[in-house]
């Protein structure tokens, strides 16, 4: 029974080919918003810059900062406090005309 638990207890850690892939892709991503500042797309080059950085902070946090396998309540902790900045952002962005 001993031998079971320890089995079920092993944490599947990122191989070293999975960080490069992940860190290759944000150094696309980077290129891509880079690329996209020289662009004028209107009213949602704000929108698209900020997506290409929640993709490119998900990856961080994922990946390199291990939430995939943290437990349940770091990963609540986590989620509350981007809460709270998309909160901040929303009423910055709701005090402040791009206009």
């Amino acid at each position: 029974m001993n031998g079971e638990h320890l089995e079920s207890t092993v944490e599947h850690k990122p191989t070293y080919g999975i960080y490069i892939l992940v860190w290759l892709v944000l150094m696309m991503l980077t290129g891509v918003t880079v690329a996209v500042a020289g662009i004028n797309f209107g009213n949602i080059t704000v929108a698209t810059a900020l997506t290409i950085a929640i993709i490119k902070s998900y990856l961080v946090l994922t990946f390199f900062m291990h939430l995939k396998t943290e437990t349940a309540t770091f990963k609540i902790f986590v989620g509350v406090a981007l809460l709270f900045l998309l909160i901040s952002i929303a009423l910055l962005f709701s005090d402040y005309s791009f206009l």
